[in-house]
């Protein structure tokens, strides 16, 4: 099933996504302007990277040290611009079987999710990156610029495939040592990981990173709709456990996913990072316009 339609694209088009505490250096402004390269003043260079516009290289440069390089001029303000998505077998839920489930798979949900804001990125210019995180080995797109990237990005993420344990924390720090450019980060991931995700998200905090926190989790795992004595087995790790799901212990197992979250939602208040739970019922597209917006993350 393709991603998105011509329609929907157009809409995504209209869009801006937006940085307010990158760190000095790797944007000049606290906030992008939408403007783009209206002025004539000549602000800096910066490597060229496929997708770039010919017309903007400098061919004097090019001549002189056989690298190419791209003018950037006094209102551009260049955003680098990274997705991760958490591809483990806990996020392959619920099962893609049935097509109304399919639609709340969080995995699907993720990979549509990030196919957005990628689109969003490549249509208004920022350098996208985009990395899909798993135990067999993380696997990037990237980076990019310009909207004709659009096609191949959407290939990739539809090439994504959940299984195994993924590690956050050290998918994430090594994300942050790698040496990419730091800029705004998003990740998407339900945070079933057994060892957390505090310490990855401070590193690559530390690198200068903007960070949005999708938390993903789909509505039976917030209201589980069955009861009963239940064997129940986790999909990454293959440990089980007997349990008898009444009134309960369904209120016990709320009220430690409600702490849970409000952990998170603490954690990422006090280091200013933007925190977005989402149950996978909710569109996607009021994700994007809506609640990303009031976050300030998109305009």
């Amino acid at each position: 099933m393709p991603l998105f339609d011509e329609t929907t694209l157009r809409k995504l088009e209209q869009l801006t996504l937006v940085a307010d505490h990158v760190r000095v250096g790797v944007m000049k402004g606290d906030r992008r302007s939408k403007k783009r390269g209206t002025s004539i003043e000549f602000a800096d260079y910066r490597n060229y990277t496929k997708g770039d516009d010919l017309r903007r290289l400098d061919w004097n440069v090019y001549a002189r040290l056989e690298r190419p390089f791209i003018k950037l001029l006094e209102e551009e303000e260049d955003l680098a611009v990274h997705l991760l998505v958490d591809a483990s077998a806990s996020m392959d839920w619920p099962d893609q079987g049935g097509a109304a489930a399919t639609d709340e798979n969080k995995l699907r949900y993720a990979l549509r999710l990030a196919g957005a804001l990628g689109h969003v990125a490549l249509a208004t210019g920022d350098l996208l990156t985009v990395t899909l995180l798993n135990s067999g080995g993380d696997r990037t797109w990237g980076p990019f610029r310009g909207q004709g990237n659009s096609l191949r990005l959407f290939q990739f993420l539809e090439s994504g495939a959940a299984g195994g344990v993924t590690d956050v924390n050290l998918s994430l720090r090594n994300y942050a040592l790698y040496g990419r450019r730091p800029g705004l980060l998003f990740l998407l991931s339900d945070l079933l990981s057994p060892n957390g995700y505090k310490d990855g998200l401070s590193t690559l905090q530390a690198r200068g990173y903007e960070i949005g926190l999708i938390h993903l989790l789909s509505r039976d795992e917030v209201d589980p709709p069955v009861s009963g004595d239940l064997k129940l087995v986790d999909v990454e790790t293959g440990q089980d456990a007997e349990i008898t799901l009444d009134m309960p212990t369904l209120q016990l197992y709320q009220q430690r996913l409600h702490a849970w979250q409000t952990d998170i939602a603490a954690h990422c208040a006090h280091r200013h990072l933007h925190y977005i739970p989402v149950i996978t019922d909710l569109p996607w597209e009021k994700l994007v316009v809506q609640t990303l917006r009031e976050k300030g993350m998109v305009n």
